[in-house]
């Protein structure tokens, strides 16, 4: 009898967690499992906000897929997809096609840019490891070039952050650390540094907690960080953004660095896939499968489900995605041995938004949590993520072990 074909597409959260605990739970000769992903690595997309502010290398963000997969039970394919056709179980890369029995969708994110004039252009994007790098390097420039002009442009100075959410006030902990060594190493003075983040919402973190909201606001504000709330941005431009402050006021901020993090979608591959889906992401059945398809397994930022409690979307965090790979895993091996699958019911065992190495805010076990506290919380989840991929290893390689920093 023919092994079935597991074809898994993207090695982030959901991903590798659906192919870790197939070689777990698979004999070698049970099925063929393979794993398709652009890069040979996979990075901690939790992480990026802190390579893009320079206050991690990107190097300890990522790490070989290799180190993590048995090559015995698992054949892993470098290459970038290019088309996935559903009705003919099909899969097309830029370097060749494959079939397969069962597909599991798990490509991630890409930034949503709610089709803003010229954000694609010129704001970046905190998108994987190279965009993080880019943004560090881009931002360092600007400092290193400011203090060898003559006639100094204080804008070059100026960083814009789009976005009050998850992304964006964790990108702005760490640049409320970061940028004073950057002062110090170009010779800065500190009052020509402006940092500013523009939202649409009318709030910072919607559907935090109101008392840690602001204590997240009063920690970054008393680190020089500004907050335009309700004033969206209009347009993007080489020299800054044009962001909306009424009904007909707009106000130009000219920036050397903007940095857009308010929103994400699901691949562009989902679009054109056939699957029914809404800004790329697939309103999954209760087991994870796409509607209409019984071996199409759709996970992490492509996926969508509804919480019932509050009729709201899950948001798409890496705790879920996790889960949702260990469920996929052991839905698809109940397919293959005749049993019935199981419904996704998420675990959700609290939030924490980091502030900074040493700062952050959370509610872990329906506890609110603050400062140094928090912070060490947050470095335990990561930490843990590692372990449940890599085991011990890896932890004690990629980990983070700074908890009284």
């Amino acid at each position: 009898m023919k092994r079935p074909t597991i074809l898994v597409l993207g090695a982030g959260y959901g991903g590798l967690m659906t192919v870790v605990n197939l070689q777990k739970s698979l004999g070698a000769d049970e099925a063929d499992v393979i794993l398709i992903n652009k890069n040979d690595y996979h990075y901690e997309s939790t992480w990026l906000h802190e390579a893009a502010a320079g206050t991690l290398a990107p190097e300890q963000v990522r790490y070989d897929i290799a180190s993590v997969i048995n090559s015995n039970k698992v054949q892993f394919v470098k290459a970038e997809v290019t088309g996935i056709d559903v009705k003919n179980k099909n899969v097309t890369t830029n370097i060749g096609s494959h079939t397969y029995d069962y597909l599991v969708i798990a490509l991630g994110f890409e930034g949503e840019t709610f089709g803003i004039p010229g954000l694609d252009k010129y704001a970046l994007s905190i998108a994987n490891v190279k965009a993080a790098r880019q943004i560090r390097d881009h931002m360092e420039y600007q400092f290193a070039t400011w203090s060898l002009e003559e006639e100094k442009d204080d804008s070059r100075l100026t960083i814009v952050v789009g976005g009050a959410g998850f992304t964006g006030i964790e990108y702005l902990g760490e640049l409320g650390n970061r940028v004073p060594e950057l002062c110090k190493e170009y010779d800065v003075p500190a009052e020509k540094v402006r940092i500013l983040c523009v939202e649409a919402a009318p709030m910072v973190l919607p559907g935090f907690d109101p008392e840690l909201v602001e204590y997240a606001v009063r920690q970054l504000e008393s680190k020089g960080i500004e907050f335009s709330i309700g004033t969206p941005v209009v347009e993007a431009t080489p020299e800054g953004v044009k962001i909306k402050k009424g009904e007909d006021e707009f106000e130009f901020i000219k920036a050397g660095t903007v940095v857009w993090a308010a929103g994400v979608r699901g691949n562009r591959m989902i679009e054109e896939s056939g699957i029914e889906n809404m800004r790329a992401r697939v309103k999954v059945d209760k087991d994870l499968r796409a509607p209409g398809f019984e071996d199409v397994f759709v996970i992490g930022d492509c996926s969508l489900m509804i919480n019932e409690a509050i009729n709201r979307p899950y948001p798409p965090t890496a705790q879920i995605a996790m889960q949702q790979g260990d469920m996929c895993a052991n839905n698809i091996i109940a397919l293959i041995q005749g049993k019935q699958t199981a419904e996704f019911v998420p675990d959700l065992k609290g939030s924490v938004c980091s502030l900074g190495d040493s700062d952050a805010i959370g509610v872990v076990f329906d506890k609110k949590i603050t400062g140094t506290k928090a912070s060490f919380m947050k470095k335990m989840i990561d930490n843990r993520a590692l372990f449940m991929v890599g085991g011990v290893g890896l932890t004690i390689k990629k980990g983070k072990f700074n908890f009284l920093k």
